[in-house]
């Protein structure tokens, strides 16, 4: 049995390597890069070879970007990075509103983008305004942005600072600047785009027969009031970082920050001044369907004591008693029939002299 055994023919396996799987991580990274002295390093990295390459050269700083992480994707870059874990929260989960959280020498921040629908009738459709939001982690050496929504890309915002190596050259705050400047800026587009709808429905409210119904202008009072959601709390912060000296933003970006609070002030006066006047619409809209249901109002009793008049006539006449004035009479009913032709024409006539028909 041993040398039969020693006969048979050994199976060699064989170990197929397998390339190792991309991190989950990866699919969400829209763009990863080292900056040092403005200018970004030549090659790729991954998260963790930018922050230590970062900290190994002791100057410059990371900005990785990421796109609707999920807590478990997330979670790896947030240890590394050693982000706050109710900070990390907030932005894989979002739904918050704009604010500014410190936490010892890291900023989060949290904006809202908003983007303007197109559409071919304000008073039909059904979106006009839709919302993002973008998340900034600031840290001494590192800028790391999550967004949620696809309208709200950074891509022109990278590329517009690596083309101005002398401000990107002021550290990770100028990152956070140019983009709550370019959140700002899409505020104002998206408000110019909103102010042509409300006066399109404007005009239509106060032209002649035509129809808007307070649905409609409701339906447009609540794109405002989605869009003030985003504007409104957006203050608050701009603010702290344009006055409240920090280390995380020196002083030569915190003067940028307010320009960027001016212009958030332009749009959110805008949003109240639209809010005003939808609520101005409303109440003219229903009022000019009140004046609509006065006149047919008016116009169907006009009608109704015109058919009333020969009615009245006949049930007289037809009340059958035998002692009647005019019954005997040849041409009497040629004469019941005259008057009541003219009275039923004096009555019209009287009608459209008042404007009731």
């Amino acid at each position: 049995m041993h040398a039969l055994a020693s006969l048979r023919p050994r199976t060699t396996r064989f170990t197929r390597e397998v390339p190792p799987r991309p991190s989950p991580l990866s699919r969400h990274v829209v763009d990863c890069a080292v900056y040092l002295d403005g200018h970004r390093l030549p090659g790729s990295f991954d998260y963790e070879e930018a922050l230590a390459e970062v900290r190994r050269r002791g100057d410059g700083f990371v900005w990785i970007g990421l796109h609707a992480p999920d807590v478990r994707q997330f979670q790896g870059l947030a240890d590394t990075f050693e982000l706050p874990a109710l900070a990390v929260e907030d932005a894989v989960h979002a739904r918050q509103r704009p604010k500014l959280d410190r936490y010892d020498d890291l900023l989060f921040m949290v904006l809202k983008t908003v983007n303007y629908v197109e559409h071919e009738d304000p008073a039909t459709a059904n979106e006009i305004v839709e919302t993002g939001e973008v998340m900034v982690f600031l840290g001494p050496d590192f800028v790391v942005t999550v967004r949620h929504g696809n309208h709200s890309g950074l891509a022109e915002v990278r590329r517009r600072l690596e083309r101005d190596p002398e401000q990107l050259a002021l550290g990770p705050a100028t990152v956070l600047h140019a983009i709550a400047d370019q959140v700002v800026d899409r505020y104002l587009a998206v408000t110019s785009a909103v102010q042509d709808d409300i006066e399109a429905m404007e005009s239509r409210v106060f032209a002649p027969h035509t129809s808007v119904t307070s649905e409609q202008i409701y339906l447009m009072k609540r794109e405002i009031l989605e869009l003030r959601r985003a504007v409104r709390p957006l203050a608050n912060p701009l603010r702290r970082l344009a006055e409240t000296p920090t280390p995380m933003v020196p002083g030569d970006v915190r003067q940028y920050f307010r320009d960027v609070d001016d212009h958030l002030a332009t749009v959110s006066e805008r949003v109240s001044s639209y809010d005003e006047l939808l609520t101005t619409l409303v109440d003219a809209a229903l009022a000019k369907i009140t004046v609509q249901q006065n006149s047919d109002m008016r116009r169907i009793t006009a009608w109704v004591a015109i058919i009333t008049l020969p009615m009245m006539i006949a049930g007289v006449y037809g009340m059958n008693f035998e002692y009647m004035p005019e019954l005997q009479w040849r041409y009497g009913y040629y004469a019941v029939l005259a008057l009541i032709a003219v009275a039923c024409g004096s009555l019209y006539r009287g009608f459209r002299r008042n404007g009731w028909l």
